[in-house]
């Protein structure tokens, strides 16, 4: 008996038209398939345990079979790597993975690039505040003196010459300021200080200008009128120059008598100096000897302290409690020198809440020729910090004697100290 289906012949059962039809015109009828017993399966060796965590089994398992592991919890993608998803290749970007990479979850942050980019962010910041800060400055600056009024002017020499003007003025200070500081209540404007700060390769140098010093007035031209008025050979004291016409002439005066050409001008007035020092918390200053004077409000003791706005501008007016003028003086080099030092340190520059204030105070009040930029004003600063320090020098301009209350210059020391100074030497002169 045949144990093949109706119509299924040896033929179909050797493979002839398996697969392929019948010829039989009869469909083709369902196939009967004998069993066939499989052989057990060795029992499988279950791989180590992963150290990686475990993804939880899903509910709806397949009983005791292997889980699935699709490889999604390492992070890894598989694409065309190298030979394939079989091929040994594909973990990983190296050539040919078809683009995908291995992510790496919990990696640590890139912080090489992130100190780049704080390091980039802090550098445009301060570079902006910076600048914002030269131009705030900048415009605080009144430049009230024009230098191309001065006539007949002495060659320029090496190096920088300031003349740094302290006037008696008190403009912007009211009843109860003039009476604390005690400068009374005059009109107008004098020069109660007047010093060259000579800027140079050999260290700057502060040579102090009496008020009292006798020198002439020569021709100039008037500031406001135009009109040129001829010199008559007529002395007088030079503080006279700046009560007669002001900056303009007082430079004029200053180079005609030196032969020193000024190449920049700068002044400060009494409220303006007071505000300076209380901006910084006040100036440490080393007084030798005790002194008084009620006019300029002085009640000072020997030996450290600090001194706040009032008592600074009582310090470098007070006249009366010296012998001469030249007492008074090295009073004012000192405390500039002082006020310079203890100013320009990295705990004001670098403390907006000092460097701001101490600017505002500073610059609101200073009166400087139109061609003073703000470079050429620190570059002054630090010039007068250095006079106590290093190379630096200060002096009294040489003088020789008196005459009707007024100081008489020797006219031989200072032509070898201007000499120096044009020349940018080292100076040798000494001063009273």
């Amino acid at each position: 008996m045949n144990d093949w289906p109706e119509g299924w012949t040896d033929d179909n059962r050797s493979g002839n038209g398996y697969g392929q039809g019948s010829a039989s015109n009869r469909p083709e009828s369902a196939r009967s398939m004998p069993h066939v017993q499989r052989r057990p399966a060795p029992p499988q060796q279950r791989p180590a345990p992963s150290r990686q965590p475990q993804v939880p089994q899903q509910p709806g398992g397949y009983g005791d079979a292997p889980e699935y592991d699709s490889g999604y919890n390492t992070g890894q993608v598989y694409g065309g790597g190298q030979g394939g998803r079989g091929g040994g290749g594909g973990h990983g970007g190296g050539p040919g993975d078809g683009g995908y990479v291995q992510g790496r979850p919990g990696a640590a942050p890139d912080w090489r690039r992130r100190i780049k980019i704080g390091a980039l962010s802090l550098v445009v910041v301060l570079l902006a505040v910076s600048v914002g800060t030269y131009f705030w400055a900048d415009s605080k600056l009144k430049r009230d003196v024009d230098l191309s009024k001065v006539i007949e002017r002495p060659k320029a020499g090496d190096g920088t010459n300031y003349l740094i003007v302290g006037s008696d003025s008190r403009e912007g200070m009211t009843s109860e300021d003039k009476k604390r500081l005690h400068t009374g209540s005059a009109e107008g404007k004098r020069t109660d200080s007047m010093m060259i700060l000579h800027d140079g390769s050999n260290g700057p140098t502060l040579v102090s200008l009496p008020r009292d010093s006798n020198v002439e007035i020569p021709s100039f031209v008037g500031s406001e009128s135009g009109k040129k008025f001829a010199g008559t050979g007529r002395t007088t004291k030079l503080n006279a120059a700046y009560a007669e016409d002001g900056p303009e002439l007082l430079v004029r005066t200053v180079e005609f008598n030196t032969g020193l050409h000024i190449d920049h001008y700068v002044e400060i007035g009494f409220g303006g100096f007071a505000k300076i020092v209380d901006a910084i918390g006040g100036v440490e200053l080393d007084i030798p000897k005790a002194f008084k004077d009620k006019y300029s409000g002085a009640d000072f003791q020997a030996g450290k302290q600090t001194l706040d706005g009032q008592q600074a501008l009582a310090f470098v007016r007070t006249r009366h409690a010296f012998t001469s003028d030249l007492d008074r003086t090295k009073n004012q080099q000192k405390f500039l020198a002082a006020l310079a030092s203890q100013t320009a340190t990295p705990s004001t520059i670098l403390n907006p809440f000092k460097l701001y204030p101490t600017m505002g105070a500073g610059l609101d009040t200073l009166i400087v020729d139109k061609d003073m930029s703000l470079w050429s004003l620190s570059q002054m600063f630090f010039a007068m910090k250095g006079v106590t320090g290093g190379d630096g020098a200060s002096l009294n301009i040489p003088i020789s004697g008196s005459s009707g209350g007024n100081l008489l210059w020797d006219k031989a020391k200072v032509k070898q100290l201007v000499e120096q100074l044009n020349n940018d030497e080292k100076v040798t002169v000494t001063g009273n």
